[in-house]
């Protein structure tokens, strides 16, 4: 398997999908109905690029329900600052309007907010198969953050149906996720 050709062909396939927004909406309802029930106040999760799926919505509202409540949560959003030296990632406080500034990628990150740990990951997606295994970018940032991460997070990833990938061989370092999400529901676990 040719995983730069397969990457390719699945991101350009994605920024080519004549329903996006339609898929896009449909996977913030799954995602909003997939959080009602997290215990978590600490979630991290990306800035969408090349045609990813944007969670930013769904979590700003996830936020703001926390403060609804008859005692309220303060929630947290956190989104990755790479550390190229070491090709990990650490996560930093993000809401709406707070100062970004491009990384090292040119991939917006929050500028000069505080790290914060969080205990649920939200990680984008370019293909996913069975077993709750990825194919992201190929620089294996996610992979490196997780593996260093104690308590690792629940880790969940997103993407759109067109995806799937049934015969992905995950190699060695690949970490399977706990949960995938896409605009249909749940995918991973069944």
């Amino acid at each position: 398997m040719d995983k730069a050709a397969l990457r390719r062909a699945l991101i350009e396939e994605r920024l080519n999908m004549p329903d996006r927004l339609q898929r896009a909406d449909l996977l913030q309802q799954v995602m909003r109905i997939w959080l009602v029930n997290r215990p978590d106040t600490v979630i991290g999760a990306y800035w969408p690029i090349k045609g990813e799926f944007d969670p930013l919505p769904a979590l700003h509202r996830w936020k703001e329900d926390g403060e609804l409540l008859d005692e309220p949560l303060r929630r947290r959003i956190g989104l990755p600052v790479v550390n190229k030296q070491h090709k990990t990632l650490t996560f930093h406080a993000w809401h709406p309007g707070c100062p970004m500034e491009e990384d090292a990628y040119g991939i917006p990150k929050p500028k000069d907010t505080e790290a914060i740990v969080p205990t649920l990951l939200f990680v984008p997606c370019v293909g996913y198969a069975p077993g709750g295994y990825r194919l992201g970018y190929g620089g294996g940032f996610y992979d490196r953050t997780l593996a260093t991460l104690q308590p690792r997070p629940f880790t969940v990833g997103l993407g759109f149906t067109n995806g799937y990938l049934d015969d992905f061989e995950p190699e060695e370092f690949d970490l399977p996720l706990d949960a995938i999400l896409n605009d249909n529901g749940v995918v991973w676990p069944v």
